[in-house]
């Protein structure tokens, strides 16, 4: 098999209505949870990475380190993070054979975890992490996909799109649990005391 491109998204947009503030730039590390989901994209096989910003994008601008990062601003990010799918597609490489989507609130996903999804997708057009608690991100897009990633609607679009081709999809097993999210503070909390107990 040809050595596929694969551009990396990381998905950056959110405006944090439940947390009151941008959760891109919460503590992580010594950086924050942006910075972090950023290293893990360049730690990647990714020949290109995109990140997509809407909510505070000029604060995020001025304190996270965007080197390397081609930067797509969504000014709909309001409605869904499809929206800010359909905003990068534009930018992707027109070489590029597969599409990586990455979570910025998601400092569980490392770059093995990208390896292990690419190196078990084969040449699916659908891939997803198969954890022991069920399916989630990173999520791989074949270019034959992008037509329809590009119409997607709302924040669960690429979850109906799993839906719809489920026959498609490729289930790539990942071991643990579904590495957690931030939308509340507890989720923060928990992200945390997770990374101390590592």
């Amino acid at each position: 098999m040809t050595h596929e491109l694969v551009t990396g998204l990381v998905l950056a947009a959110g405006g944090s209505e439940r947390l009151g503030q941008a959760k891109q730039l919460l503590p992580f590390g010594d950086a924050t949870l942006l910075d972090h989901a950023l290293d893990t994209a360049r730690a990647s096989d990714f020949a290109q990475v995109l990140c997509v910003l809407g909510g505070d994008a000029e604060e995020v601008r001025a304190r996270v380190n965007l080197s390397g990062i081609e930067v797509v601003e969504n000014r709909q990010f309001g409605t869904g993070c499809s929206s800010s799918i359909a905003a990068a597609l534009g930018a992707v490489d027109p070489r590029t054979d597969v599409l990586v989507l990455l979570l910025a609130d998601q400092p569980g996903v490392t770059p093995a975890t990208v390896s292990t999804l690419l190196a078990g997708r084969g040449d699916a057009a659908l891939a997803a992490c198969a954890y022991d608690d069920g399916r989630g991100h990173p999520l791989a897009f074949a270019r034959s996909t992008f037509g329809e990633l590009e119409a997607l609607h709302g924040d669960k679009g690429v979850w109906k799109l799993l839906e719809r081709r489920s026959a498609e999809v490729v289930d790539v097993r990942v071991g643990g649990l579904i590495p957690l999210d931030v939308d509340t503070w507890e989720d923060y909390s928990a992200v945390l005391a997770d990374a101390d107990a590592q």
